[in-house]
């Protein structure tokens, strides 16, 4: 399985041109996600026809939450089923580092018969071992991870471990600087299934007038007229690496959609 993680409708046009499976659509790719608006939800949704992935986190920075996000979070459930979202990217910790299970629980019992993906709140936990266990405990079947590490191949020795340990139970999903250049050492290395990336490329502003003394937000500060979208090239090239890793398409494929 080959998910590319999107934030716009350009970049979900792009990762089907680049035969994606599935998406992971989030806003605030720079914060490292936050659920999307219902609006764009429904417009991916009209141009992408593999699975559709959404992430379901309220804010940015760290993964312990309030009630009131929890709230938020289950009505973004809902949101996004009634969107045709084949499923939801969750995950919630508790102040000491353990997977709040009482949060996921809530979270789960309210997607339903959607697919889930634990998200990388796991590489935040506090041992990312009994975390595995937790999450199998669950029933949630998959888990998008870089090892713990910055990226997914300076992870890989933990991915390995993970995967082992899983023992086929819970795909162990690759994700996190994971480009052309490396997809091919982190899945050998790993043993994974399914790998995640954004396969992003540089795209510049078509404005002509431009005030270079004002700035939208910190983490666009100098980089106002220059946005980053899915590359369909790019995604295909990964497309056929992942395919030659693992013995071409039937070897790789899984039912991404129901399945939790």
């Amino acid at each position: 399985m080959l998910e590319i993680c999107i934030d716009s409708v350009a970049s979900a046009r792009a990762a089907a041109v680049g035969r994606a499976d599935r998406v992971e659509l989030c806003s605030a790719l720079p914060e490292g996600g936050t659920t999307p608006p219902l609006g764009l939800i429904e417009a991916v949704r009209e141009v992408f026809p593999g699975g559709l992935m959404v992430l379901i986190r309220p804010r940015g920075h760290d993964f312990l939450y309030s009630a009131d996000e929890v709230a938020c979070m289950c009505r973004d459930i809902r949101h996004a089923a009634r969107a045709g979202a084949d499923g939801v990217v969750i995950g919630a910790l508790s102040a000491s580092g353990e997977i709040d299970t009482e949060t996921c629980h809530r979270l789960i019992d309210e997607a339903g018969p959607l697919d889930i993906t634990f998200h990388r709140a796991f590489d935040m936990s506090c041992d990312l071992e009994s975390s595995l266990d937790q999450i199998a405990g669950l029933g949630i079947k998959r888990i998008l991870t870089s090892g713990g590490r910055a990226n997914a191949e300076a992870g890989a020795p933990m991915l390995r471990k993970l995967v082992l340990r899983a023992g086929g139970a819970v795909s162990l999903m690759p994700g996190g600087g994971v480009t052309p250049e490396n997809l091919a050492v982190i899945v050998r290395a790993t043993g994974a299934r399914e790998i995640h990336l954004s396969g992003r490329r540089d795209v510049e502003s078509d404005m002509e007038w431009r005030n270079e003394e004002c700035h939208m937000g910190e983490f666009t500060r100098g980089r106002e007229f220059t946005r980053r979208e899915a590359d369909a090239e790019l995604i295909s090239r990964c497309r056929t690496l992942l395919d030659t890793c693992l013995g071409g398409p039937a070897a790789a494929a899984t039912d991404p959609v129901g399945s939790k």
